[in-house]
């Protein structure tokens, strides 16, 4: 439980990014790991007794009612028989009144504060955590227990891909996207066609030659007006996915029209039937497509993995794997894409050496961070001492850019995430250009007699 607190520190610094500009689908799906990453450290904690304070406070509440509201729960702490308990329950919240000052008014999303006395591995530790969620909370919350109330947080995190929907039949069209249970109609209008008819003579051809040009010029207005709502700045996508649904034709015309712009074409995730337009059947696709949002994510994460196992199956030589060619790459500037394991299990310390005050770095197994003492402490070697430790996935979810790449996170639950898995390390990487990395390390192994993979535990 100690790295609590600087997980922490990046999570809510990625809130604040999600609050500061609308971030691209990379930067959002590292925001959503280090905020889970935090809500899953905070569930994980316990404490002694009941004084970990879990503090919920929506947009529009007023920051006085609830200071009146830890007031109040102060005079009944000081009730308490235990003295150790009385004691640990105030202290909290009084720490908890005095992160609540920093606010003149609850910031737009609401605000979130976890105090209370962790126990960790070596101790008790106090940790204060404040932030401003992600997304709006509609949840008021006070609990003094011996446990962090995460559950309203978490549930943000589900669905959290935003997706839109294009409902098109013969009486009109309507736009609207969907973000978890929250749905948002963006634009609709109507249209009069003309129908089919049985006149013969002369003006058959006439009449049918104007419904086809009508429908046409239709099909060219829900195509610009996609462009218009789905990307805004006519650039990116800002939707993840795009279900087109409809009664009639209309929504297969438009899925293989020229009039429909090739960027919005490659989001389209499913095209439904539905009974009805307008916002009735807007509801029918939405639980019609139900299973094709679900799926997204991890259709992205098999076409990734692909990429990457397509690399290995030609012998491209631009695949790197595990963790110490990896980084190798990775510090040469070779890797394009980077993809691990975002349950992946190591360590990146920093070691320093206590004589020279030389710093270096090692990758090693979160389990056996115990026996890198043996290590450092062997007869005749320099005596190095652990000055930090931090998951290597956090630290490259802070670093990536840096070396010029781009983060994916994958997951176990697909056949290809569990392969990559097992088989791969959990971390590897698609690279710009060849690299012969057997060759490199021979020749490393070449200019010292230091054996690297000694210190991958």
């Amino acid at each position: 439980m100690t790295s609590i607190t600087t997980v922490a520190a990046a999570a809510v610094g990625a809130t604040t990014l999600t609050g500061n500009r609308e971030l691209d689908e990379e930067d959002r799906a590292v925001t959503m790991f280090r905020i889970k990453k935090l809500l899953k450290g905070l569930e994980a904690a316990r404490g002694n007794g009941t004084s970990m304070i879990s503090l919920l406070i929506p947009p529009g509440d007023q920051i006085a009612k609830v200071g009146k509201l830890l007031a109040d729960e102060a005079g009944t702490a000081s009730n308490i028989k235990s003295r150790v308990n009385r004691l640990s329950v105030l202290s909290a919240i009084t720490s908890t009144q005095q992160r609540l000052k920093l606010y003149n008014k609850v910031p737009p999303n609401g605000l979130a504060i976890y105090c209370g006395t962790v126990i960790t591995e070596k101790g008790e530790k106090q940790v204060t955590i404040d932030f401003e969620p992600h997304k709006p909370i509609n949840t008021s919350l006070y609990y003094c227990d011996s446990r962090f109330h995460v559950e309203p947080l978490l549930s943000l995190l589900e669905d959290d891909e935003k997706f839109g929907f294009i409902i098109i039949d013969g009486n009109g069209a309507l736009f609207a996207v969907l973000s978890g249970n929250t749905r948002e109609i963006l634009h609709r209008f109507n249209v009069d066609l003309p129908k089919k008819h049985g006149r013969g003579g002369q003006s058959a051809l006439r009449f049918a030659r104007l419904r086809m040009e009508k429908r046409h010029n239709y099909l060219r207005r829900v195509g610009e007006d996609a462009v218009r709502l789905f990307i805004p700045d006519g650039d990116k996508v800002n939707v993840s996915g795009i279900v087109l649904a409809g009664s009639a034709d209309f929504k297969n015309e438009l899925a293989r029209s020229d009039l429909f712009d090739p960027r919005l074409q490659a989001k389209v995730i499913a095209v439904v039937d539905i009974s009805y337009g307008g916002e009735v059947g807007l509801n029918q696709a939405i639980e019609l497509a139900g299973d094709s949002l679900s799926n997204v994510k991890y259709v992205r994460e098999k076409r990734l993995l692909k990429e990457f196992y397509d690399q290995i199956a030609l012998d491209t030589g631009k695949y790197c794997y595990g963790v110490d060619d990896t980084i190798k790459a990775l510090e040469m500037g070779a890797v394009e894409k980077l993809i691990i394991w975002e349950n992946l299990d190591h360590e990146r310390v920093v070691l320093m050496n206590a004589q020279s005050g030389e710093e270096v770095i090692r990758i090693v197994v979160k389990d056996k961070m115990d026996d890198l003492a043996s290590f450092t402490n062997e007869d005749g070697g320099p005596e190095l001492e652990v000055k930090e430790s931090e998951s290597l996935v956090d630290w490259l979810a802070q670093n990536y850019k840096k070396f010029g790449a781009h983060l994916d996170l994958v997951t176990d639950r697909t056949a290809e995430g569990s392969q990559f898995v097992k088989g791969f390390g959990g971390i590897g990487g698609i690279l710009r250009y060849q690299i012969d990395l057997a060759s490199l390390d021979q020749d490393e192994h070449d200019e010292s007699d230091f054996d690297e993979e000694d210190w991958v535990l």
